[in-house]
């Protein structure tokens, strides 16, 4: 597979210069997105020598050495080199434990290795605060964790060597000017072909190669396959939760306001019984959840509703292949359909997905609005709440008319006092009304927290 190039690897070097040893690095993320592939690269590149240690493999002399340490280091350290036939060179080698939640004993061990000193730790995994995977270990305060998104618009851009359409589309939304007609059709053909191939990176390597979406397409069934497999692991109800949750996440998007309904799940249950499951979920990355804020305004997590929530695919070519794994058609038409606006699948279930996907990459913690106001009893929503410097900025995702938007106006009149601005992410080009800006789906990656 092809070694692309990925934003996080700017954050690895981050690390390496600035903790000098004194931390450990934890990548975490879903399966399939890449995580070993970026590490073991950054090994290659920023050391004299790395030991790798992949315990989803057997590494049995690895974990014997880890069960049986005495405090020894320089044994420790002679058993390690002898395994793998390979030096290590005091402060310019780096050690590797791939997918530690699977050897919890190894992320224990972490603090006595950083407190030698002699070479610096990489870790990476999912799950990582699962109960099973912490209940035995003291959890290292020696680490600095880090988390590796799918692939984002950029470095899906970035894979056809286009560097350009990203920082026009930038100076755009930082000035509030419209791309332009030409420009902005060519970027959403773009970025429609990007929603459904999907970030994760074989899917992509496996598009770019062979120009084929039902390539892409195959990988991505075997992705979530991996998922469904690793789901059905989960010892009792809760594994079967998950499985169901993650399969009838499209149904669910699907219909009206997306949110959690145990009955898709499972007749006669609650959301209540399904709450570890969604936390599994969220754990493993497979899913992001978007819980619902009761009370918007300058301290938002006081108010968050752990029963009423929505749960997005982690990755929106993820949920176009979940959605359409029975009847897919041409997957080529399906752009042409959305660029013309005649849209032949769900598109407003998966530009909510994108946008899902786009802002918990940019380090906002999902939450959606759901209220009803003193002269009525009807319920609004509002699709997503963004907070900056004590003030509530809501965001309504639109796939059909973008100047509609009735509970976006009724929540601006209701907290008028705690808003700043408003956005309504559409497919059309960037244009600001009052206090609301339309932006552009692609734009929504540059809606950064803080």
């Amino acid at each position: 597979m092809a070694l692309f190039t990925r934003k996080i690897y700017d954050e690895m070097l981050s690390w390496k210069n600035r903790y000098q040893g004194k931390c450990a690095l934890l990548v975490k993320g879903a399966r399939r997105v890449g995580k070993t592939t970026i590490v073991r690269r950054f090994a290659k590149e920023q050391y004299d020598s790395f030991i790798f240690v992949d315990f989803s493999k057997s590494a049995s002399r690895e974990r014997k050495a880890i069960s049986e340490f005495d405090g020894d280091m320089d044994m420790f350290f002679l058993q390690l080199q002898r395994i793998h036939n390979t030096p290590l060179r005091e402060r310019r080698s780096v050690i590797v434990f791939d997918e530690v939640q699977l050897f919890p004993l190894a992320r224990q061990m972490i603090k006595h290795l950083v407190a030698d000193g002699r070479y610096d730790y990489i870790e990476t995994g999912s799950l990582l605060s699962i109960r099973q995977n912490v209940q035995d270990i003291l959890i290292p305060s020696e680490e600095v964790s880090i988390t590796m998104h799918p692939m984002d618009f950029e470095e899906f851009l970035w894979t056809e060597g286009d560097e350009l359409t990203v920082p026009l589309a930038r100076k755009s939304f930082e000035s509030r000017k419209p791309l332009g007609r030409e420009f902005h059709e060519s970027t959403m053909r773009k970025y429609y072909e990007y929603m459904l191939v999907g970030g994760m990176p074989q899917a992509v390597d496996t598009f770019r190669n062979t120009g084929s979406y039902n390539s892409a397409e195959e990988i991505k069934l075997s992705i979530l396959e991996v998922y469904l497999g690793d789901t059905a692991k989960i010892v009792g109800k809760n594994g079967i939760s998950a499985t169901s949750i993650l399969r009838n996440v499209p149904a669910m998007l699907s219909k009206g306001g997306g949110s959690f309904k145990p009955g898709a799940v499972e007749k006669g249950s609650t959301t209540e019984d399904h709450l570890d499951a969604v936390v599994w979920l969220s754990e493993s990355m497979m899913v992001n959840v978007c819980y619902r804020c009761t009370d918007p305004g300058p301290t938002p997590d006081l108010f968050v509703d752990p029963s009423s929530f929505k749960v997005y695919m982690v990755d929106t070519g993820l949920l176009f292949t979940a959605a359409t794994r029975s009847d897919k058609g041409d997957v080529g038409e399906i752009i042409e359909s959305l660029v013309a606006e005649k849209d032949s699948i769900n598109a407003g279930m998966l530009f909510e997905n994108a946008v899902s996907q786009e802002l918990t990459a940019t380090g906002h913690s999902l939450m959606y609005s759901r209220f009803r106001t003193e002269e009525t009893t009807k319920s609004y929503e509002v699709d997503f709440l963004l907070f900056e410097d004590g003030k509530v900025i809501p965001l309504e995702v639109k796939s059909g008319e973008s100047g509609r938007h009735k509970s976006l106006n009724v929540f601006m009149e209701k907290y008028r006092k705690r808003i700043s601005g408003a956005y309504v992410v559409h497919r059309k080009d960037l244009r600001v009304d009052g206090d609301i800006t339309y932006i552009p789906l692609y734009m929504a990656m540059f809606l950064r927290r803080g």
